[in-house]
């Protein structure tokens, strides 16, 4: 899990981001912080399309998006072409988003999900590798 990954977040999942930024660096993950920084409203529209941009480019491969529920986030980084954000708050949920869908983005509600299964899920999320096979041409017939 030695990879770059881009997090960013509304105002209202500014405290879990930054609980993650702190995490991500405990597993020797550097995290790229796209803001927001404060608790300030904005507007989370801005904040998922430069995060999902960046990994559509491939500039990065894969983020993580919080905001309150998680829902708004993963619906406008879905708009961007190429992303697949998928918003999780279990452990299974994320590692299936993985394994059959090749998520690239994590969204995260903070205000649905504590710090610790917040934490066990970007675990299992990063560590669980796309199967492929059948559920590549699913995938692709998503792209395309």
């Amino acid at each position: 899990m030695s990879e770059k990954i881009i997090i960013g977040c509304d105002h209202a999942g500014l405290d879990l981001k930054n609980t993650l930024i702190n995490y991500l660096q405990t597993l020797g993950i550097e995290a790229v912080d796209a803001g927001t920084y404060t608790k300030d409203s904005c507007d989370y529209p801005v904040i998922a399309k430069d995060v999902a941009s960046k990994i559509a480019s491939g500039e990065y491969k894969r983020g993580i998006l919080v905001c309150g529920t998680g829902i708004g986030m993963s619906i406008a980084a879905n708009k961007i072409k190429g992303i697949r954000a998928a918003v999780v708050s279990d452990t299974c949920s994320a590692k299936m988003s993985r394994l059959h869908n090749d998520s690239n983005i994590l969204c995260l509600g903070e205000r649905i999900v504590g710090v610790e299964l917040a934490k066990d899920i970007v675990q299992i999320w990063l560590s669980t590798e796309f199967l492929g096979e059948r559920h590549l041409r699913r995938v692709n017939l998503i792209e395309n």
